[in-house]
């Protein structure tokens, strides 16, 4: 062995090549290169420094090890083709990761064939940063790495142990106080004395409440260390390669040291500096700032335990309560709210710290350290000797009384991520010192090296506090330096033949592939190695290849001490080697199945989903254990079952501070047996271990409450997770120990969610191949389904103080998405097994019964109507008119200069206007050209292509006057030609338009090169463009020979994408003229404000035929100008006073968004709105009652009344059935006006049964619904069932069915679908009323008798439209309409400007538009599936996150589902990313 390595250690290598050397190492050990890699990088480092021989190639050294000391560690076993037999040795390696890694493969090798779909992504999304930009990952474990090693298993619970009481021991070490320490011989400086120990009172129980601090008195501290770094978590001085030793009797011989000149280097001096200092100097108003019992943070970082030492026992000496906690690196810290809250709670006002702590922590601009966030405003105090005062010869520190007085508060963060503080009296930790120093048999002057973090946990315990009691040597080895070399507490243990030391697996993990070409490794003489996470079940495996690697450098098999301690309860538990009196340590291989049950079943190791665990020893001296039940009463466990380990000891915590509650439950649990009998008469404190008891009254420990996870009945461990997960060849795609598994509920259960950091060079592929066999991996060992897996890039996982993930952190990001994955892999299918039954569709009850059981209920039939045609008077000479034509001419004759059109440009001037006798004029030029040049007969169809104007208005009469029949059609959009023209395209051929009326611009698009490419413009019908007509007159102008007569066509494409027209007969258009005009009374002297689009509907309605009808004043303002002046519609309104006006939901929402900041200004400009009356949305949808309000809200401060806005709603079968003005003219001053709109709320999950049920507002799944708008005169509404047709009762939903004068009579289409246009507009029920003809219209809503009355006294009835039947989305046997999914989409993130959903075989896909970064979108995909499984129990099958404005919407604001699914089908929506859910 001695010659291993070669000439290589002939010349000692460069400093920074040894440090090279160890980071490659470290990475090796951690997985996160192979061995091939690790050996051409070394092979690469060493290169200029090994001897050249001829011919250039390297000869005489084999750089890599002799096969013989390769020992594979346990993350290199996958790149490992063949097992070995393995050496036995005491200690079988049957435990290590190998055997994990064969059983993870046979599991995956079953699922070989099945094929998952892969996420697609956009390109730009997977370069995250340059590789090159990549810090190299901080490769330290949160869930100490040791994770690709499979937990061992779990035994059974006995009664109560207990020990004999230790007998008071401590005199002896306060009657040695006469022995003084000395430095080391070989120091240039010599020890000063001591300075003398206060006086002591002579009664016993005085003497041992002074032991810890009075013992102070004859320590001495040298230190020997780089500065201290204040990050911990980098080394500032590479060569720093002594750790520091706090010694507390002198220097070992041989280690050349700097102790330091002066005298307050010795513990004591310092320690009665600080506390005088702390006592005496400090204050606020003239008052001492703290007082005895106050608490103080200890703030220092893990490389300086003197300073810490100094600062903990100065604090006891002045009877202050310190509360130590970890450096804060940045304002924003993981965690470090949580503790900034714990030190408010606590009242912390003064923090101590380090000199060169003080200087590395933040400063705000004054210098100051800053705020953090959470924090409680401290003072910091710097403790190093310059600040300190010291005392007066006569001061001594108070002889404190070792009671139930607070000694320190520990901090401990819950698996939520709060943080609590855990107060241990005096008392008890007296008693914990004594039990250690008797479990492991301390003595005066041994040397104990610790690796862990000295401030809290078994690093305080044994570190800080028993070692001074016993007055040992520590050797403290800080975090920064075990990263830069992993074997430095070995070497220390070997150079200072240390008898004790205590490390973590982790640390045994690092050191076991570092140890290479270190020869003279001795570690024969410790006596014990605690292993301080002994209680984690898969420790066993680092115990063991440790083992196995030393014990040829004399590591005896016994000396290895796993231990299981809890914040709550302290140590609970220590094997100890035989020569004290422990048994022979034992294993226990377990099923996992029957651990998920919390049951111990004993298993063979040649199973694949086994569990091996080890013991960790027998309890502490003087306590009891019991395991009990870890939900409800504290019952005892039987011995097969597992449950949470309590213990009865004087040396556990006493409380969380400040929190009575939860400090009862944890604190003082009384277990009873299953008589409910009290099995003993004292409190047991909770340890928040899962374990058991077996054999020989050993512990076993196989898991912990904080990393339990429960799925359905089943109870899960994440650390097993983990192990699983790293034994899937983790090092070719993600790093070890960076892996974070924790649960969170969706849908009343827990879900688990294993996040990774991904390499930065590991392709998508690939990367998705490891995902889906982790998965497999998962599903097969512990059966149970992942719900989530994501990736994120390199370092971005918030760590934990000293390495590791910080969980509660990560979880928090993931929740709140913010955690910005590059791969993600839902598997919402395979895990929800919760969700409802689907709907079982049951035989449909008959009409006839229906209407019985109605009125057996005392309901009535669900029927309304607006106010009788015949009982309204009409003044109007216009009501003698039939037709619109004969209309405007009597108009044009009577009252020539009457203006009835003003058209607005985006700046707000008026472009054109149009009089009476104006339109009539250029309504007879169109006529004229229509017949001249177009040689058009009566009864052709023309399509007039036209942007909104008084042009349009004009075309249309000039139609009527020829007696040919308009269809109005949006012109293409010049730049998007491809998707716009073949819309109008489709018009033109669908209507039969003989003739296309135009303006010059338009004509040359339609005919230019770019309309070519999109189709064949040779076969347009006649184009004429009525810019330049020839003033002339019509002969005479055409009067149909009947009021039956087609008037126009009205074509719209609908939101499932299908392109309708309807047919409007001038008897219709009259009666729907004069219907609004009762209803909105609009008379000559009125002017309204107009901001729809002119095409369709109630839109095309409102602009081309009711100011000529009701001779009112029309302000246009089309909607398209908005987007260049979003204020317009608004000055508009405020300008020209309008009373009412008319707009659409896409209208109000870019003024929501768009002028939100902007009131202020506005109301600068004189934009005054408090002349609206009523502001109608036209819509034919379900209100949008939060935009509403949201608009009435916001513009409350320009003066809109409260109850202005108001919906209205119509459909194809009858563009206006209901509308809503709010108290109008005369009837508003005579206070008789119709009631407000009402809003009901109702349970969504009954509408998704196709029932009614009102709730309470803010009730859960409620869901408010507004009425819209009262029903027009003339019109009849009922609700009828969807599939028997039957008439409904109040409150039941149902269609809704409308019968009027101004329904339109029929659908126009070249394909003659003759049964679809009777069934839509010629519906008869088929029970009762069965004479009336009513027109479906295609909604489902419900009719509600309100407690309200109409201006007549009538009761009013409010119609309340609940959403498109063609739209719903039927799944699970149930009914959901698309817009209340959509809406918890939206809400979800702050990141989700728009979302639709649709269908597709079977499964749902919801498309999501990033108003964000592209980095950011795949937050979305588990906050998207989280939402809707919550809010409508549906499993979301295909996420896709897509650009803003990709969801195509109409030009009534309505999404065009349909139109998307195809996009989506065809691949056309260039999505950034697709998640496919399994």
């Amino acid at each position: 062995m001695a010659d291993r390595g070669g000439p290589l250690e002939a010349a000692p290598l460069p400093a920074e090549l040894r440090e090279s050397l160890a980071e490659l190492e470290l990475e090796l050990s951690e997985g996160d290169i192979t061995q091939k890699g690790y050996e051409k990088k070394r092979a690469k480092l060493l290169a200029r420094y090994v001897p050249l021989v001829p011919g250039n190639c390297v000869s005489g050294v084999n750089l890599s090890l002799p096969a013989e000391n390769k020992i594979p560690g346990p993350s290199q076993t996958t790149a490992v083709p063949k097992q070995k037999s393995r050496p036995t040795t005491s200690r079988d390696e049957r435990f290590r990761s190998d055997v994990h890694t064969e059983a993870v493969q046979a599991a995956l090798a079953k699922y070989k064939e099945r094929k998952m779909p892969m996420p697609s992504k956009r390109r730009s999304v997977l370069a995250h940063s340059s590789v090159g930009a990549y810090t190299p990952p901080d490769t330290s474990s949160a869930s100490e790495d040791e994770g690709s090693l499979r937990r061992p298993g779990r035994l059974a619970s006995t009664p109560l142990q207990s020990h004999p009481s230790v007998e008071p021991w401590l005199d002896r070490v306060i009657q040695g106080s006469s022995t003084s320490s000395s430095a080391s011989s070989t120091s240039s400086h010599v020890g000063a004395r001591p300075a003398a120990a206060p006086s002591t009172a002579a009664t016993p129980g005085a003497a041992a409440a002074t032991a810890l601090a009075g013992l102070v008195a004859h320590t001495h501290i040298d230190l020997q260390s780089a500065p201290p770094d204040v990050t911990t978590g980098l080394v500032q001085h590479v060569h720093y390669e002594r750790p520091q030793v706090a010694s507390v009797r002198g220097t070992p011989r041989g280690y050349s040291t700097s102790v330091l000149e002066t005298a307050d280097g010795k513990l004591w001096s310092r320690s009665l500096k600080l506390a005088y200092t702390l006592l005496n100097k400090l204050t606020s108003k003239n008052e001492p700032l703290l007082k005895p019992g106050d608490r103080v943070a200890l703030v220092f970082p893990n490389s300086d335990p003197v300073m810490f030492l100094a600062a903990f026992y100065g604090c006891l000496l002045a009877e202050l309560v310190p509360v130590p906690v970890e450096v804060p690196l940045t304002r924003k810290d993981a965690g470090s709210q949580q503790v900034g809250f714990l030190l408010g709670s606590c009242g912390v006002t003064l923090a101590l710290t380090t000199d060169a702590c003080q200087k590395g922590l933040p400063k705000a601009q004054t210098g100051e350290v800053a705020a953090f966030k959470g924090w409680p405003p401290l003072a910091w105090l710097v403790i190093d000797g310059k600040h300190l005062v010291k005392p007066p010869k006569d001061w001594h520190p108070v002889a404190l009384d070792a009671g139930t007085g607070t000694a320190y508060i520990e901090y401990k963060t819950s698996k939520e991520g709060s943080t609590v503080g855990i107060t241990v009296s005096h008392a008890s930790l007296l008693a914990q010192c004594r039990a250690l120093t008797q479990a492991c048999a301390y003595s005066e002057g041994e040397t104990l090296t610790n690796v862990l973090d000295f401030k809290r946990d078994a690093g305080l315990w044994h570190g800080v506090l028993t070692s001074v009691m016993n007055r040992m040597h520590v050797v403290s080895i800080p975090y920064a330096l075990m990263k830069v070399n992993p074997l430095s507490w070995i070497q220390k243990v070997c150079s200072y033949k240390a008898q004790v030391a205590l490390v973590k697996s982790r640390d045994m993990h690092w050191s076991l592939l570092a140890q290479r070409g270190q020869r003279d490794v001795s570690l024969s003489s410790l006596r014990m190695l605690i292993v301080a996470d002994g209680a984690n079940p898969w420790s066993i495996s680092s115990c063991d290849a440790f083992l196995n690697v030393f014990q040829s450098r004399g590591l005896r098999p016994e000396v290895i001490c796993p231990c299981a301690s809890s914040s709550e309860a302290l140590t609970v538990a220590i094997r100890r080697p035989p020569d004290l009196g422990g048994p022979p340590p034992r294993k226990a291989v377990l099923s996992m199945s029957g651990l998920s049950y919390g049951v111990i079943r004993v298993d063979t190791e040649e199973k694949l989903s086994v569990l091996t665990v080890q013991d960790v020893g027998q309890v502490m001296p003087g306590a009891s254990v019991c395991v009990v039940k870890v939900e409800g009463t504290p019952y005892l466990c039987k011995t097969d079952e597992v449950g949470e380990i309590c213990v009865d000891s004087s040396a556990t915590g006493t409380a969380y501070y400040g929190l009575l509650g939860i400090t009862k439950n944890a604190f003082e649990t009384v277990p009873i047996t299953a008589g409910g009998v009290p099995v003993s008469d004292r409190p047991f404190t909770r340890t928040g271990l899962l374990g058991f008891i077996g054999p020989d009254s050993l512990v076993f420990v196989v898991g912990k409450l904080d990393g339990l996870m429960v799925v359905g009945v089943r109870r899960h461990n994440a650390d097993d997770v983990v192990a699983t997960a790293l034994a899937v060849e983790p090092m070719k795609f993600v790093y070890r120990g960076r892996i974070a598994v924790f649960s969170v509920t969706v849908l009343h259960d827990d879900r688990i969610v294993l996040v990774a950091e991904q390499r930065p060079d590991a392709s998508e592929e690939d990367s998705f191949q490891w995902m889906s066999r982790v998965l497999q991996a998962i599903d097969s060992i512990h059966q149970v389904g992942v719900y989530c897996l994501a990736l994120v890039p390199a370092n971005t996982l918030p760590k934990a103080p000293l390495g590791g993930i910080h969980i509660s952190e990560t979880k928090q990001r993931f929740l709140e998405g913010t955690l910005h994955p590059c791969n993600v892999l839902m598997c919402p299918h395979t895990c929800v097994t919760n969700l409802p039954k689907p709907r079982q569709k049951q035989p449909e009850v008959g009409p006839a019964s229906m209407i019985v059981g109605n009125l057996v209920a005392g309901k009535r039939i669900a029927q309304a109507s607006g106010r009788e045609l015949s009982h309204l008077e009409d003044s109007d000479q216009a009501r003698k008119f039939l037709f619109l034509a004969d209309v405007l001419q009597w108009r044009a004759h009577t009252t020539p200069d009457h203006p009835l059109f003003l058209l607005l440009n985006a700046k707000g001037t008026v472009t054109s206007t149009a009089t009476c006798v104006q339109l009539h004029k250029r309504a007879e030029r169109v006529a004229a050209a229509l017949m001249e040049k177009g040689r058009l007969r009566v009864g052709d169809h023309v399509a007039l292509v036209y942007p909104p104007g008084v042009d349009l208005i004009a075309a249309f009469y000039g139609c009527l006057y020829c007696g040919c029949v308009p269809v109005t059609v949006r012109p293409p959009h010049p730049q998007n030609l491809g998707t716009t023209l073949p819309t109008v395209r489709m018009i033109v051929e669908v209507s039969k338009s003989a003739c296309v009326l135009t303006t010059q611009a338009i004509t040359r698009l339609l005919r230019s090169k770019e309309a070519a490419a999109a189709m064949d413009i040779r076969t347009w019908p006649t184009i004429l463009d009525t810019d330049d007509m020839p003033k002339k007159k019509v002969a005479s102008i055409f009067r149909p020979p009947s009021p039956d007569v087609l008037a126009y066509l009205d074509f719209s494409v609908s939101t499932t994408g299908i392109l309708a027209g309807v047919k409007m007969s001038h008897a219709a258009t009259s009666a729907l003229c004069r219907s609004i005009k009762l209803q909105c009374e609009l008379y000559p002297s009125r002017q309204i404000a107009i901001c729809l689009d002119p095409y369709c509907g109630l839109g095309f309605a409102l602009w081309c035929l009711c100011s000529v009808y009701s001779g009112h004043q029309s302000v246009l303002v089309p909607p398209l100008e908005l987007e260049s002046n979003v204020s317009l519609w608004l000055s508009a309104v405020s300008q020209y006073k309008a009373r009412v006006t008319f707009c659409s939901y896409s209208v109000m929402e870019m003024c929501t968004k768009g002028l939100g900041a902007q009131t202020a200004v506005l109301r600068m400009k004189g934009v005054n709105l408090s002349c609206v009356r009523t502001c109608m949305v036209v819509a034919e949808e379900r209100p949008r009652v939060a935009l509403t309000q949201s608009f009435s809200k916001l513009f409350k401060d320009l003066g809109l009344p409260a109850r202005a806005v108001s919906t209205t709603f119509g459909c194809r079968v009858n563009v206006a059935i209901c509308l809503q003005p709010n108290r109008l003219g005369k009837l508003a001053e005579q206070g008789t006006a119709g009631p407000d709109p009402t809003t009901v709320y109702v349970d969504m999950r009954a509408l998704r049964h196709d029932r009614v049920r009102l709730v309470e507002r803010g009730s859960p799944h409620s869901l408010p619904l507004m009425e819209s708008g009262k029903i027009l005169p003339g019109v009849k509404v009922i609700i009828a069932h969807t599939e028997t047709k039957g008439p409904l009762g109040d409150s039941h939903l149902g269609e809704i069915w409308v019968s009027s004068p101004h329904n339109a009579t029929g659908y126009y289409t070249i394909y003659g679908e003759e049964a679809l246009h009777a069934d839509h507009f010629s519906a008869r029920l088929s029970f009762g009323d069965s004479q009336t003809i009513w027109a479906r219209t295609g909604y489902l809503g419900f009719l509600r008798r309100t407690e309200l009355t109409d201006a007549s006294g009538e009761p009013h009835d409010a119609l309340y439209v609940v959403g498109s039947l063609d739209e719903t989305l039927e799944l699970r046997g149930m009914r959901y309409h698309p817009i209340d999914i959509e809406t918890s989409v939206i809400r979800a993130h702050r990141s989700i400007a728009e979302c639709a959903v649709f269908t597709w075989t079977n499964l749902l896909v919801v498309v999501v538009e990033l108003d964000g970064l592209e980095q950011d979108a795949l937050d979305l995909v588990a906050l998207v599936t989280n939402v809707v499984l919550e809010e409508h129990y549906l499993v979301v099958g295909v996420v896709v996150l897509v650009d803003p404005g990709v969801i195509p919407i109409n030009s009534r604001g309505e999404k065009q589902r349909m139109h998307l699914r195809d996009g989506f089908l065809a691949d056309q929506l260039d999505p950034i990313y697709v998640a496919y859910n399994m």
